[in-house]
């Protein structure tokens, strides 16, 4: 049995040494080794030894599993060892390649504007007021003085979800939910936020666009404010250089109205096709709170007044950057973008 033993112990240690995968040196491991391996099958045949073989069988039994153990063992530990430097070396990374760039983020020119708006009027002691887009008819239209079957609808042809529920078409909802909120006590809030309306889009209209409306309500308040905090914003977003000009025009919800105007920055105010021959350019509309507002929100308009102004946040950005083209904010063509990421 020892010769057996010894020639066992050769095929083994040759099986192992020859093994060239993991996989094949566990089969390797199993067939000697396993609980039916070769080794295992000769302690399980020492009972017909003559008693007095047992010892000397058994000890050299025991000395070829630890010798096979640990020849697999450092087999094993080769194997790994090769194949982590085969991968290493699929897998190596040449560290004198120049590194790869990435496009860095900006804000969108819109969100810039948004927060210069904000920041102006901030520093004039305003708050910054939300509401809902999807907004109930009454804030969105009868609040604002324009009842049902108004002609002033008209001028806003109106996503309905229902008969009494609607995508906003301005922002002015913020400002009779404001009003509504404050019980009476003095307002001075920007309303910045998207509204909608069925436009068809071309290049000045869109069917989704943004706008930032400011209110005013205190005692003694006149349209010289009105026109004295216009003019201050239109010099701190355009520059000093710019002249204004106000306009007698019509909104239900403001009572006077008007229309604001800048000078053309393309030709400074001579008339050019920027400004169709003008020299001005339309920015925003604005008025006295209508007395009728005031009252449906809870207001004295015996004590109180106000005035209201709206403008639109694309032609702002428009005018500032001299953009002709309002499609061109929600195209995400980076070529266009990448133009205000020092903005």
């Amino acid at each position: 049995m020892k010769e057996q033993l010894t020639a066992l112990r050769a095929r083994a240690m040759e099986a192992v040494r020859q093994a060239e995968t993991e996989q094949e040196l566990s089969e390797t491991r199993v067939a000697y080794l396993g609980k039916k391996g070769e080794l295992t099958q000769f302690l399980r045949q020492m009972g017909q030894l003559a008693p007095k073989e047992r010892p000397a069988v058994g000890k050299l039994v025991n000395s070829i599993r630890r010798e096979l153990e640990e020849a697999v063992s450092r087999k094993e530990k080769e194997l790994k060892e090769q194949a982590l430097a085969e991968q290493l070396a699929r897998e190596s990374v040449d560290v004198t390649l120049p590194g790869r760039t990435f496009d860095q983020g900006s804000i969108h020119p819109l969100s810039s504007i948004v927060e210069q708006i904000e920041d102006i009027f901030i520093g004039m002691g305003f708050q910054v007021a939300d509401g809902p887009l999807v907004e109930w008819d009454y804030y969105n239209f009868e609040a604002m003085n324009m009842p049902k079957n108004h002609p002033a609808r008209d001028m806003q042809d109106t996503f309905y979800i229902t008969e009494d529920i609607l995508m906003r078409t301005h922002t002015s909802p913020v400002q009779a939910r404001t009003m509504e909120s404050r019980k009476g006590k003095p307002v001075k809030v920007i309303c910045p936020g998207f509204a909608f309306r069925r436009d068809d889009d071309d290049a000045t209209h869109s069917h989704q666009f943004s706008q930032t409306e400011g209110l005013v309500i205190d005692k003694n308040i006149a349209m010289s404010d009105l026109k004295g905090t216009l003019t201050e914003f239109a010099h701190r977003m355009y520059g000093e250089d710019r002249r204004v000009r106000f306009r007698a025009s019509y909104f239900p919800f403001v009572e006077p109205g008007a229309e604001m105007d800048v000078s053309c920055a393309n030709c400074g105010g001579d008339g050019c096709h920027v400004c169709k021959k003008t020299g001005w350019i339309e920015i925003l509309g604005a008025g006295m709170v209508h007395p009728r507002v005031l009252e449906m929100s809870g207001y004295d308009p015996e004590k109180y007044t106000g005035f209201a102004f709206g403008m639109g946040i694309e032609r702002v950005a428009m005018l500032k950057y001299g953009v002709d083209d309002i499609r061109y904010y929600f195209n995400n063509d980076l070529r266009f973008l990448r133009q205000f990421v020092s903005l």
